[in-house]
C-alpha cells in the first residue's frame, strides 16, 4: 500500500518498523458493542461526561453543551451521528475533546473508551476498498490488530465545520 497519502489520513504519529511501515497511533473505543478508532493526534482530552445543558432546537444527535474548564464545548452523541442506536450516558461513558479543522473543541459521546492502537499501514484496509455507499463518507477504513478489527473514522467528516 505503500505510504499511506491518502488525506484523512495524513502523517500521524510515527514509528519506524522496518518489517511493517510507519506505525499510526489511534484511539479505540465502543460504540454500540463495535470497535471504532480515531486519530489519537486529534483528540485532546478524555473526559467522564460532565453536566451538559440541553440546546433547544438542536440538530438530533447534539446533546447539548457543557463547559470544561470555562470553554464552552457543544457535545455530539456519536451513535447518534453515526446512525447507530441512541443510549444512555453509563459510568464507563466517555467524551473525546476533538479540534474541528476551524479550531472549535467539540465533545464526542462514546459508550467506552479502550486503548490506544498502534498499526502499521499494512493494518490498515482504506474504506474506498472494504467500504461502499454512504457508509464510507465517515470512516477511513478497517484497521486490524491482533486479536481486533476497528472502524476506523474520520473525524473531519463527523464533526461539524
Amino acid at each position: 500500500m505503500g505510504d499511506l497519502v491518502n488525506p484523512r489520513v495524513g502523517r500521524l504519529a510515527r514509528r519506524g518498523d522496518l518489517n511493517r511501515g510507519p506505525v499510526l497511533e489511534f484511539l479505540a473505543f465502543v460504540l454500540d458493542g463495535e470497535l471504532y478508532a480515531v486519530q489519537l493526534t486529534k483528540i485532546r482530552e478524555i473526559l467522564s461526561p460532565p453536566p451538559i445543558t440541553e440546546v433547544p432546537r438542536s440538530a438530533p444527535e447534539i446533546l447539548g453543551v457543557c463547559s470544561v474548564r470555562g470553554l464552552l464545548v457543544t457535545v455530539i452523541d456519536l451513535r447518534r451521528r453515526l446512525g447507530v442506536t441512541a443510549a444512555t450516558v453509563s459510568r464507563r461513558s466517555r467524551i473525546l475533546l476533538a479540534e474541528s479543522d476551524q479550531g472549535e473543541v467539540i465533545g464526542l459521546l462514546v459508550d467506552e473508551v479502550r486503548q490506544v492502537i498502534r498499526l502499521s499501514e499494512s493494518d490498515v484496509e482504506l474504506a474506498s476498498a472494504v467500504l461502499g455507499g454512504d457508509v464510507a463518507e465517515h470512516f477511513i477504513g478497517i484497521g486490524r490488530a491482533p486479536g481486533a478489527e476497528f472502524i476506523l473514522l474520520d473525524l473531519a467528516s463527523v464533526v461539524p465545520a
